[in-house]
């Protein structure tokens, strides 16, 4: 989608951080953009920023959990703005604990954000975009965590790769529609994702203890460093222009992306193939290189 102007976007989680970046970088561009948030503080903050502009932004209260609020969150954008046609899923959450300590709420707490809200802003949004038949774009927020694993962090890791996976085969099946399909993959960025404990569910905190402030702080100093959030906004619409698969805005993951496909490639074994199963294998190829082509 190279002609962003006047078109409508919707983004989760674009109270602040990469969310907010987005909106500032796509208002800017001429989009009339509308950011959900969980936060009402946070929506206030970012509303105020756009104080004294003509840029169009109007501001939802959301939980990506709740679908029947998802689905309302649409009906007001559309009576605002009128159709949406860029759909970013961007709201996400963290925590940073080992998964051999990990309960139940924390499963469904982190996934029912991280994929769960992107599965709702997907069923939301795409039969509307299908419906009004111009085309569009849907970006769903991972991470490099979609790709690279560590000892912490792991279910924040799983909804990460799980999101990516989705947003591969999706690009597939809407590319008939002339709806293109992006995944972010951000690394750290200076953003609040480390509050995410502050906006924990009460219903989901299970045996959880208070907010370690300490830990909280350590993690702040950390952010500061990341990269800006309207520098990652700015390479989320250079993707969405030309209709990337992978937006990657962070250059310093070459070197382990690389190392991490030469180990899987070298733990696929050498020998012959059976004939039948390679029939099998060269028609999957062949169809989804038939999606490729169409999808770019």
């Amino acid at each position: 989608m190279n002609d962003v102007e006047g078109k409508v976007a919707f983004i989760t989680g674009g109270g602040g951080g990469i969310g907010l970046g987005m909106a500032e970088v796509f208002a800017e561009a001429g989009m009339k953009v509308v950011i959900a948030d969980i936060r009402q503080d946070h929506l206030d903050a970012a509303m105020a920023g756009f104080e004294n502009t003509n840029f169009q932004v109007h501001a939802i209260k959301l939980d990506v959990t709740d679908r029947a609020a998802f689905a309302r969150a649409a009906d007001e954008a559309e009576a605002v703005f009128g159709p949406v046609q860029i759909v970013c899923n961007n709201a996400g959450i963290n925590m940073f604990s080992p998964m051999d300590e990990s309960t139940y709420d924390d499963w469904d707490w982190i996934m029912g954000v991280n994929l769960g809200g992107v599965i709702n802003g997907v069923q939301t949004f795409v039969p509307r975009i299908t419906a009004l038949g111009q085309g569009g774009q849907i970006g769903n927020t991972a991470s490099m965590a979609a790709f690279i694993t560590g000892p912490g962090a792991g279910i924040y890791t799983t909804s990460k790769f799980a999101v990516r996976g989705m947003t591969e085969s999706l690009r597939w099946s809407l590319a008939p529609y002339n709806i293109g399909v992006s995944v972010l993959c951000p690394g750290l960025v200076n953003s609040t994702i480390y509050e995410s404990d502050k906006i924990r569910p009460a219903a989901l905190s299970g045996a959880k203890g208070p907010v370690d402030e300490g830990f909280m702080k350590r993690l702040a100093e950390l952010h500061k460093v990341g990269m800006d959030p309207v520098d990652v906004g700015g390479k989320v619409l250079a993707g969405i222009r030309a209709n990337d698969l992978y937006i990657f805005p962070h250059p310093e993951f070459r070197d382990e992306l690389r190392e991490i496909f030469d180990e899987i490639l070298v733990a696929v074994p050498e020998g012959d193939v059976d004939p039948q199963r390679l029939a099998f294998e060269e028609g999957r190829r062949e169809a989804a290189a038939r999606a490729k082509a169409q999808a770019k």
